[in-house]
């Protein structure tokens, strides 16, 4: 993807526009359409996952099929977000937000109203499609609205405050959706929201354009690589070294190999290669893989525990969250404290570790061990990812060029997205033999992948920025 600066050469009518209730008020707007959609498209990862049992019993879905019906969000989630950087970037960040918010409300009724796992798998697809649009559109409105790198930090940090608590308390929602109604709830919950989010986007500024070249070849090959990754994945660890999962395999090898060839290649590339030569992105990028991978796997392998192996309700399950929640959603906002004061290298090796901390005391729990033991080593699994998402999201976005905001962020949330669509494929497989060992493994995986992030981000960024 090729972007330039706007200039004189922005149409009149696309240039930011007088903001009706002052700067600050429009801004408020922005910020506040900004974290309720962060926050109800995140609902839909954490919240699923907890209903994810009651789907299977009513529907009928496997193992593997409920597998999908979480990676089908995820993966398109991952998979389109760079093009969809390019979208908020070519037609403005508002309008982008608001086509993406559109379609996420539409495609939550969808879900609500499937009749079968295949109905409801394509309806998470358009989920992810529009979740995709929406994560850096709403990135670029924060810039946009907060050109100082302060109060940009603490609006970055109020939005990853939304999409923190979600995670966290969104299995305590939909604990209790699931238990109280029925699993469908979960979805129809977003309509409202949403329309909220949408009535209050209309008092944003408005958004320049920037002129862009959209890149076909590279999205094709990237959905490709990842469909096929997630699909041997998953497939693999159900039914072994199949023919198909093979075939699988070598396609994702080979659409990956043809995505770097092609973004090294084009005048315009979708990813812009020279930006990884930048420790400020190529540490975020997959230091923000790291995170998402051990919570996004943490939640899915625990709401499976908590209902399957101690035989919980979902009520009850998304009860076990609730600490992590509350706790979580306060050190979203020390971070940017703590990177004011200590620079962003100490910050992100403390919640990395901090993360570590908590997936190794996790994999060690067992259906004997009391709740409240579990319930407190969920904690620094939870404060970790506070503390170290919201520093990486501020070192991301002031590493690169403002008309490069919509870039940084499709690529940041791509990696992120990558890494919970993957754990979930990888932690799904090896839950398929035995549980408690598979659970063991997956979050003692999660831990050491954490670590090695810490030590590389220790190593490459500089003490203090």
């Amino acid at each position: 993807m090729s972007v330039t600066k706007a200039g004189t050469g922005a149409r009149p009518e696309e240039r930011e526009a007088p903001r009706a209730g002052g700067q600050a008020g429009s801004a408020t707007a922005a910020l506040t359409a900004a974290v309720l959609g962060f926050f109800v498209i995140t609902l839909d990862v954490s919240g699923v996952n907890v209903a994810l049992p009651a789907v299977g019993r009513d529907l009928g879905g496997s193992l593997s099929g409920l597998q999908w019906v979480a990676d089908s969000y995820t993966l398109m989630f991952a998979a389109l977000m760079l093009s969809a950087g390019a979208l908020s970037d070519a037609v403005g960040a508002r309008r982008a937000y608001a086509w993406g918010l559109g379609l996420f409300t539409l495609a939550s009724l969808a879900c609500g109203l499937a009749p079968t796992v295949g109905a409801l798998t394509a309806a998470r697809v358009v989920q992810g499609s529009a979740a995709a649009v929406m994560v850096p559109a709403s990135l670029a409105l924060i810039r946009q609205a907060f050109p100082d790198p302060d109060e940009r930090a603490r609006g970055i940090a109020l939005w990853t405050v939304g999409g923190a608590v979600a995670i966290a308390a969104g299995p305590v929602l939909g604990g209790l959706l699931t238990t109280e109604w029925n699993w469908r709830t979960v979805f129809f919950l977003n309509v409202p929201a949403g329309l909220a989010a949408l009535a209050t986007l209309a008092r944003a500024a408005r958004s320049a354009r920037q002129p862009v070249v959209f890149d076909l070849p590279g999205q094709v090959t990237a959905v490709l690589a990842l469909a096929a990754l997630t699909f041997a994945v998953i497939e693999g660890g159900h039914h072994g070294l199949t023919t198909t999962v093979l075939s699988a395999a070598a396609v994702a090898v080979v659409a990956g190999v043809a995505f770097t060839a092609v973004e090294a290649r084009r005048r315009a590339p979708m990813l812009p290669l020279e930006l990884f030569r930048q420790r400020g992105v190529s540490v975020p990028v997959v230091a923000g893989f790291a995170c998402n991978a051990a919570f996004y796997g943490g939640v899915f392998v625990l709401s499976l525990y908590f209902q399957e192996q101690r035989g919980q309700s979902a009520f009850s399950a998304g009860l076990m969250f609730v600490p992590m929640a509350v706790i979580t959603a306060h050190f979203n906002y020390f971070s940017p404290k703590g990177v004011s004061r200590f620079g962003p290298r100490s910050v992100v090796v403390a919640g990395l570790l901090t993360g570590a901390v908590g997936c190794g005391g996790l994999a060690a729990v067992g259906t004997g061990t009391p709740w409240w033991v579990t319930a407190a080593l969920m904690i620094p699994l939870g404060i970790g990812g506070a503390l170290a998402m919201p520093a990486l999201t501020s070192l991301m976005l002031d590493s690169v060029a403002a008309e490069r905001a919509g870039t940084a962020a499709a690529l940041l949330n791509t990696s992120r997205q990558a890494g919970g669509a993957l754990s979930i494929a990888v932690f799904g497989a090896l839950l398929a033999g035995d549980f408690a060992r598979g659970m063991a493994e997956s979050l003692a995986l999660a831990a050491c992948l954490l670590v090695a992030n810490a030590l590389g981000a220790a190593a490459l960024l500089p003490r203090r920025r």
